[in-house]
């Protein structure tokens, strides 16, 4: 388990101690009102029911839904049980906390219908509550009212947030299959007006040189090869007639790259240093690789100038070994916050979309000690000349 489980591990044990210590102190406080103003022992079936409600609430990341419906249900019985012994209304206040928690938990993740079906059974405790109807609502159901409210409006607005978020991920997963899906599209179109150029340089060939012919065959037959590769890898991705026109920088303008990011010189940001492989190694990767490469390197560069302003130094080291291709940047920024995977432009989000398209691996995370590490790793396809 790396540094960054083991702090959102750390963060999830936190807000549960948290979130069990209001729930502890919303037991003590009513027991002590009720047995202050009912005295004997009244107090003892709240502090059981609600104490059974809270522990559901805190062990409800196994299955929410299945939680707030068990929480509803003790609900359910505890409000009845409640009048027909004459004790304190229910729900009480360490219980109305707990069953707030369920509901806007379970509206939050469920399916629509379901969280609508907890919504409704949330709704259907206060009736249960105000049956008979009194002249006026106890103070305990305008308070469970008010709970029920707010968990309703924490629900949705967080249910709101997440689908935002996963329609930002998605329009970055989807511009980046565009992207692409275009530079491959290029890659073939170049493929087959090859083909076109050999077949009709075949026909004269076939007039002139017949004995020819077969070393004109075989040349179309390679184009043909080499642009079913590029369709395969086209399949499932698609391609807007107004996108603008791709860029595919080979290996060489990383140097460029690095020279824009590395601040050696003006003081303002970590020196970068790049780590290249053998030109003759670069020259077989076809665009849609090296247009790769540099994109891994570009926004990995871009995160470490955005999120490690205190690190001294990048490194960026491209090396092939047979057919697979391997990017790793590493800086050496001081340990600090954790470094958000995909906030603030889901750069990374798109970086794997890329690569896994293409067979690809990317993994990032913090190093031993101190510093970022991105790696990538993309195959490249044999007999594919650049």
């Amino acid at each position: 388990m790396n540094a960054r489980e083991w702090a959102a591990r750390l963060v999830r044990l936190a807000a549960v101690a948290g979130l069990g210590a209001v729930f502890a102190a919303a037991l003590a406080v009513q027991a002590y009102r009720i047995a202050h103003s009912w005295g004997g022992g009244a107090w003892r079936f709240d502090c059981v029911a609600g104490l059974v409600v809270c522990v559901i609430a805190l062990a409800r990341r196994r299955d929410l839904g299945w939680a707030a419906v068990a929480g509803l249900a003790v609900a359910a019985v505890a409000v009845p049980a409640a009048k027909a012994a004459h004790l304190p209304g229910e729900p009480g206040l360490a219980m109305t906390l707990a069953l707030s928690v369920l509901l806007g938990s379970a509206i939050r993740v469920l399916r629509p219908l379901a969280a609508c079906a907890v919504a409704a059974g949330g709704l259907a405790v206060a009736a249960a509550m105000a049956v008979p109807p009194p002249d006026h609502l106890a103070p305990v159901t305008r308070l469970y009212g008010a709970a029920w409210l707010a968990a309703l409006a924490a629900g949705l607005g967080l249910r709101l947030l997440d689908a935002r978020r996963r329609a930002a991920a998605e329009r970055v997963r989807r511009d980046e299959r565009l992207a692409l899906a275009r530079e491959l599209h290029d890659v073939v179109a170049h493929h087959i007006t090859g083909i076109v150029v050999q077949a009709q340089g075949a026909r004269i060939v076939a007039r002139r040189q017949p004995e020819k012919l077969e070393e004109s065959l075989a040349g179309i037959e390679a184009a043909g090869s080499e642009a079913l590769t590029a369709m395969r890898r086209v399949v499932g991705l698609l391609r807007d007639a107004g996108d603008a026109a791709p860029a595919t920088p080979g290996p060489e303008r990383l140097g460029e790259l690095v020279s824009r990011f590395d601040g050696h010189f003006d003081g303002r940001g970590p020196a970068v240093s790049l780590r290249l492989p053998d030109g003759e190694g670069t020259a077989a990767w076809p665009p849609e690789v090296t247009s790769t490469v540099y994109r891994v390197v570009q926004e990995s560069l871009t995160n470490i100038t955005r999120h490690a302003r205190h690190a001294r130094s990048a490194t960026v080291t491209v090396a092939q070994d047979g057919h697979v291709v391997t990017v790793e940047v590493v800086d050496d920024a001081p340990p600090g916050p954790v470094r958000p995977s995909h906030r603030g432009g889901y750069g990374l989000v798109g970086m794997r979309e890329r690569l896994e398209a293409l067979g690809g691996t990317l993994r990032a995370g913090p190093r031993a000690g101190a510093g970022w590490a991105v790696l990538a790793t993309l195959p490249v396809p044999a007999g594919r000349p650049r």
